[in-house]
């Protein structure tokens, strides 16, 4: 997968980033995906750091692209490194189908991740009577979100009446 993300980006300008340098800033947008062809990144959400990330091929900025809302991480080098930049990542991935299933399956990991960890909070605290017991509710709001754009069935406006054809 990460190979294959690697090969689509081929032709794609390279950055080089110092350590330190900001990628991503949390709450932009960029329209921008970048790929780490070599080095460390570090993801950070506020001032907690949530993943230290090496593997060449690694994907940056694919939420803020496919969710169409601005970063929800800052991302900046932990070193020297260099990354892929694609500035239109929207028409990108919309050319390449052949990455819709490795990005799915990529989000899909990192998705079952928080998953069995926010199963194992729910353990830890299910007898709580505090807020931490609240994990819970929290777990069962967040698996069923369907995104701002979802209506059920039973809350769809009714269809119009078709007219005749004149």
């Amino acid at each position: 997968m990460m190979q294959e993300l690697i090969d689509h980006c081929r032709d794609c300008p390279r950055r080089a980033l110092a350590a330190g340098e900001v990628l991503l800033h949390e709450g932009q947008r960029s329209g921008q995906l970048f790929v780490l062809v070599e080095g460390m990144l570090e993801v950070y959400r506020g001032t907690v750091e949530i993943v230290v990330v090496d593997e060449s091929g690694a994907v940056f900025g694919e939420m803020s692209v496919l969710l169409d809302r601005p970063h929800t991480a800052s991302v900046r080098a932990a070193g020297p490194a260099v990354v892929h930049v694609v500035d239109d990542a929207e028409a990108f991935l919309a050319s390449r189908p052949g990455l819709t299933l490795p990005i799915a399956r990529l989000i899909a990991r990192r998705l079952d991740n928080v998953t069995t960890y926010l199963v194992d909070l729910k353990r830890q605290f299910q007898d709580r009577a505090d807020h931490l017991g609240m994990v819970d509710e929290v777990l069962e709001s967040l698996s069923h979100e369907q995104g701002e754009s979802f209506l059920a069935a039973d809350e769809l406006p009714p269809e119009p009446s078709p007219e005749p054809w004149r």
